[in-house]
């Protein structure tokens, strides 16, 4: 035991001696770099328990997607796709702003009963000659006037540079024998007395205003000829107006 403890004082007296023998400089820059390890490693450490590894999903990718740049034929099918749904969702959106502006244009359209009465049909044959018959077509009074043929002579022979307002007979008749006029004064919207007046035609009360079997103002204070709408006679004996 007594040996052991020897050695050990040798080894001791021989590793103090060698530590002595150094320079400081030489012992502090050694120091130092046990310390830099001693911190590279544990830097290194913690580094590896925060490590982040990303799934490699390429196993489940397609091969066109894996080489984007590649030309290949399942690339232009994938392409060829994508115009087409593209292509078919902007059809499919044209035709539902189509349908959603008709739909509000039919919403502002006159319904079916207002177009039934925007329109009349009557019956030539029930006007007998030289009478004039009063019907309603859009709340207004219409007349209807089977001229005679001394009515269609006068009227025709009138010269228009003396009317106040210039028409000549030909501009307001489709057939001499059928005068159709809307029955409201030109003045203040009263409505004339049919076969009377100064002039034979029509005549109001109101405030005096004289019109011609043609419809035309010849006397009064109406400043216009009676207004004729759009009509038609689609078949002999039949007339449409409106």
């Amino acid at each position: 035991m007594l040996t052991n403890l020897a050695k050990l004082s040798v080894v001791r007296g021989v590793s103090q001696t060698v530590t002595n023998g150094l320079k400081p400089a030489a012992v502090g820059a050694a120091k130092a770099e046990k310390k830099s390890a001693s911190a590279a490693g544990a830097t290194q450490i913690r580094f590896a328990h925060t490590d982040i590894r990303v799934p490699d999903f390429s196993e489940y990718r397609r091969e066109q997607v894996k080489r984007p740049n590649a030309k290949n034929d399942s690339a232009d099918d994938r392409a060829a796709f994508t115009y087409l749904l593209v292509g078919g969702a902007a059809v499919s959106t044209a035709y539902v702003a189509k349908s959603l502006v008709s739909t509000f244009i039919s919403s502002m359209s006159a319904s079916a009963d207002v177009l039934a009465m925007s329109k009349i049909e009557i019956k030539l044959g029930d006007i007998p000659e030289g009478k004039s018959v009063t019907f309603k077509w859009r709340g207004k009074p219409l007349f209807i006037r089977h001229r005679t043929a001394h009515e269609i002579e006068a009227e025709q022979s009138v010269a228009v540079a003396t009317l106040r307002d210039p028409q000549n007979d030909a501009e307001r008749v489709q057939k001499p024998e059928w005068l159709i006029v809307i029955g409201v004064c030109t003045h203040l919207g009263c409505v004339p007395i049919a076969n009377a007046g100064d002039f034979g035609g029509y005549y109001c009360p109101c405030h005096g205003s004289h019109y011609d079997a043609s419809g035309r103002i010849r006397k009064g204070p109406a400043p216009l000829n009676l207004e004729v709408p759009y009509y038609e006679f689609p078949q002999e004996g039949l007339l449409i107006v409106g």
